[in-house]
């Protein structure tokens, strides 16, 4: 059995004030890539996930493991994944891998959705990686229609941003929005994807909070962002806490020019829009 793990795009992210219980109220839309993991699945005598690139534990494996405390009675299962999300990129690649593995389980195994919110925030939404405008910490996941297919352009940077490491810089630097805010903007996104329309048609609501303390700790994030720009790209973005920055074109053939354009060997060009599965 081979499962289909896809990478996940932020198109946007407004950061809220952190909260009591430490964690960040945010906004987001997600949005399914083509580029994914492809994860073979076959029978074993004991359960074994094997992910060259990635040492020791991972998010797969912790997802594995929960599905056994559950009492998942499936036979034991190897798992193995060929990583061509880039590693510790903002792009979702380790929530991906997980959930693709919960989903295994699906219909036999109840509460999938509790058991991907305790391995991670990302983890949820991606049980179904559909178009989704997620807001809390990533526990309220509202599904939207497909939208019009489009491309996209990344440039990773090699990764390794930490994800706390930019929060606390995002607290330092003094950003955030209300409670009040952040519903206000979430009405809008949902208004604005709701027929289905590319992400091209508002482009004035993509916009990520944490590009400034992104930036502050990378400043050549900025860099990737200007080229993008310089190459035709109609929006060019964070995604997530980043590093990656990300270029919006109407269509592959767009997309690859500008990657030419780039002459960068990390960029990664590929399609987005439509259903992931």
């Amino acid at each position: 059995m081979q499962l289909h793990a896809p990478a996940k795009l932020n198109l946007c992210l407004y950061l809220g004030h952190r909260r009591a219980d430490g964690l960040h109220g945010l906004c987001s839309l997600f949005e399914p890539l083509a580029l994914a993991d492809p994860i073979e699945v076959g029978e074993s005598e004991r359960d074994e996930v094997v992910c060259p690139g990635v040492e020791g534990d991972n998010l797969a494996a912790r997802a594995l493991a929960a599905l056994r405390e559950r009492g998942w009675q499936s036979p034991p299962r190897r798992i193995e994944i060929e990583k061509r999300i880039p590693i510790a990129a903002g792009l979702g690649g380790g929530s991906a891998d997980a959930a693709a593995v919960l989903r295994l389980a699906a219909g036999e195994v109840a509460d999938l959705e509790e058991i991907a919110a305790e391995l991670g925030a990302d983890v949820p939404s991606q049980l179904i990686p559909t178009l989704a405008l997620v807001q809390g910490a990533g526990e309220r996941i509202e599904r939207l229609p497909d939208p019009a297919p489009h491309a996209v352009v990344l440039l990773p940077d090699g990764g390794g941003l930490g994800t706390a490491e930019v929060f606390a810089e995002a607290d330092r630097l003094g950003l955030g929005r209300d409670a009040e805010a952040l519903d206000e903007l979430a009405e809008r996104l949902r208004i604005a994807a709701a027929a289905g329309s590319s992400p091209l048609s508002y482009l004035d609501l993509l916009v990520n909070d944490l590009e400034p303390a992104a930036r502050s700790l990378r400043p050549r994030i900025g860099d990737a962002l200007d080229a993008l720009r310089a190459a035709g790209a109609a929006k060019a973005l964070l995604t997530g806490s980043g590093p990656t920055a990300f270029g919006l074109f109407e269509s592959l053939t767009a997309a690859r020019t500008a990657a030419d354009r780039l002459d960068r060997d990390d960029a990664i060009v590929c399609a987005a829009g439509g259903r992931a599965l």
